[in-house]
């Protein structure tokens, strides 16, 4: 396995401390957007507990119950682990988990994470930029998507053994939105590898969308011509969208989105547009009737 070094959690948490104190007294013209270091949650999200961000989760490969993944992950093995990618692009390659963190600079960043349930945390990734791992494989100008698939594997991720979804399962984003800044490939949480249940050892985070869109355990990237048919909106369409973009102002049909419970405190706060992103990426659906492109 790799050798890098990356941040301790109780180190992550005094850097953090410090860094923010440093927000305070430099100019915000002199600060990158993307440093090594970069936090896009507000000064005023606390981080979720390790605790929490580790033992409740949505992975539906090891059971539907948020306590499942962190009981039945166990079983996965995540040494020796590849990913291929290819589609419409010029260099296609099959990396080993090695191979992709020495083509890539090691990044932590502090985003919001809004699952589509109406709960919240705030996480610390470690990981690197998808822009930046994707131009490794030159994508041809006519890819306009790109195309997530996780691990199948029902012996070890027994909850591929039952028909909620039609395994494996499958993401996607459009080109734009994978080439934006924002977008994210984890390998780890609080400066520690990503564990199982948190989709070890490389998945997709896309701040301003919701949880589901971040699939875990990634083993095939490929580059589309056309939008790619994803796990929850083949299951039920009536409920799901391609861009499930975080929005107060659309509910799913068995959750407001009006408001969040962040994980770790008692009262529900209101849902940003965009999960607070919106600076960022409204650029992205300034044409878009964002209540017809749920």
């Amino acid at each position: 396995m790799s050798d890098l070094k990356i941040t301790p959690k109780s180190i992550y948490l005094k850097r953090r401390s410090f860094i923010k104190n440093s927000f305070l007294g430099i100019s915000s013209l002199s600060l990158s957007k993307f440093a090594q270091f970069s936090s896009f949650a507000s000064q005023n999200d606390k981080p979720t507990s390790y605790e929490a961000i580790t033992s409740y989760n949505n992975f539906y490969e090891f059971g539907t119950s948020k306590s499942d993944p962190k009981k039945n992950a166990f079983r996965l093995t995540t040494h020796p682990w590849s990913v291929e990618v290819g589609g419409l692009c010029r260099s296609p390659k099959t990396l080993d988990m090695d191979d992709i963190f020495k083509l890539n600079k090691i990044e932590e960043r502090v985003y919001r994470f809004r699952c589509v349930e109406g709960w919240s945390m705030v996480i610390p990734w470690t990981g690197f930029s998808l822009r930046d791992f994707l131009l490794h494989f030159e994508p041809d100008d006519n890819a306009r998507y790109v195309k997530f698939e996780t691990l199948y594997r029902p012996e070890e991720m027994i909850g591929q053994k039952s028909n909620i979804l039609d395994w494996p399962y499958v993401e996607g984003l459009r080109m734009d939105e994978a080439m934006h800044p924002l977008s994210f490939l984890s390998t780890g949480i609080y400066g520690e590898s990503l564990l199982n249940q948190n989709g070890a050892p490389l998945r997709l985070v896309t701040p301003w969308k919701y949880g589901f869109k971040s699939i875990k355990s990634i083993v095939k990237i490929s580059f589309e011509r056309d939008m790619p048919l994803t796990s929850w909106v083949k299951s039920n369409p009536k409920e799901y969208g391609f861009y499930s973009n975080v929005n107060p102002d659309v509910d799913h049909p068995r959750w407001s989105q009006k408001t969040e419970r962040r994980i770790g405190e008692w009262l529900r706060r209101k849902t940003l547009m965009y999960n607070g992103y919106g600076e960022e990426v409204n650029d992205l659906y300034k044409n878009m009737d964002l209540k017809k492109w749920f």
